[in-house]
């Protein structure tokens, strides 16, 4: 059933059943996503003018990463903060783009969620406009609603996520969306302005071997031991690999999310503790591909297991297909990496 468009099926529509099916809801978690389909609607449209409306290229500054800002990275990153803030649904954000957590100020109510956010993954592609994306993750507070939020609410273990996704800017624009009922993936219509439900229930095989791989293999001589000889058998005559590497995150794990495959960020001699953002894009798309059925670790460990210790933490990934991120973690423990 995937992929086939479904016009009876909205986001709103989704939300809403959902929500009836759990007769505890306060229509906190329903309002939160509403408020996020609409900003990104806000940054689709924005991203696909960026051209016409003087949104390319980058500010000058550099952010807390020590990357340069590009104009979108701050549209996106202001634009969703400001669709949330009001709505008395979360009481709490962090972003890869700021430095410390933004918390709810206090003229708005302090709601019951915490929301973690890349506003702008693959954002070095926005001036040749490749596939970019938002990340994000959804938390239950710790503190008591109603009170200000404090960094114990946002420093938190992958495995306290309750909802988790991504919006693709691409040829279309897809919110995926996934919670313990499952990952869904819902496609926006420009013409009505709706998210219309395009790919349910998405799943991974967890035995299937399909053969894709994803990586940067300009960094392959700074890889761990064992890694570099496993990638370059995949590549052997007769063995049927094939790679695919779009060189952002969001686009690359959407593709094989929707096709099957692994995709791999190791750490290297320059960066040894890795790379990507624990809690803006390892934590947000291991819950995906875990409530899909796939599995991701740090080489070693569970991603969703690891506890954070700072806010802009940065881990190695391989994620994907559950019998390709097994065979990865095996070589690597058995090269001793």
């Amino acid at each position: 059933m995937n992929g086939q468009f479904d016009e009876g099926i909205t986001l709103d529509r989704f939300i809403y059943e959902t929500t009836r099916a759990h007769p505890t809801a306060t229509g906190q978690f329903a309002t939160l996503l509403r408020q996020l389909s609409l900003a990104a609607r806000l940054v689709s449209n924005r991203v696909n003018r960026a051209g016409l409306a003087g949104m390319l290229g980058g500010t000058g500054d550099v952010n807390v990463q020590g990357e340069f800002v590009q104009k979108l990275d701050i549209y996106a990153n202001e634009t969703i903060k400001r669709a949330l803030e009001h709505a008395g649904c979360v009481c709490a954000m962090a972003s890869e783009e700021d430095e410390g957590p933004y918390f709810v100020p206090e003229r708005f109510y302090s709601g019951r969620y915490v929301f973690h956010m890349d506003p702008l993954d693959g954002s070095s592609n926005i001036d040749v406009n490749a596939t970019i994306g938002t990340i994000f993750a959804i938390y239950r507070r710790r503190s008591e609603e109603g009170t200000p939020a404090t960094l114990d609410d946002v420093l938190r273990p992958g495995r306290d996520i309750v909802a988790a996704g991504y919006v693709i800017y691409g040829s279309g624009t897809i919110i995926v969306l996934a919670t313990d009922a499952g990952v869904q993936g819902f496609t926006l219509d420009p013409a009505l302005g709706e998210f219309f439900l395009s790919h349910p229930d998405i799943r991974l095989q967890p035995e299937a071997r399909t053969k894709t791989y994803s990586v940067n293999e300009g960094y392959a001589a700074s890889w761990p031991p064992g890694l570099r000889e496993y990638v370059e058998s995949l590549k052997a005559p007769g063995a049927g690999w094939r790679s695919r590497y779009i060189g952002s995150l969001v686009a690359d794990f959407h593709r094989n999310l929707i096709t099957g495959g692994v995709f791999l960020y190791p750490a290297t001699k320059k960066n040894p503790s890795g790379k990507l953002r624990v809690l803006f894009e390892a934590f947000p798309l291991a819950y995906v591909v875990e409530k899909a059925g796939g599995a991701a670790t740090d080489g070693r460990r569970r991603i969703l297991d690891i506890e954070p210790t700072h806010l802009h933490q940065r881990t190695p990934l391989f994620i994907g297909n559950r019998v390709h991120v097994e065979d990865i973690t095996r070589v690597l423990a058995e090269a001793g990496a």
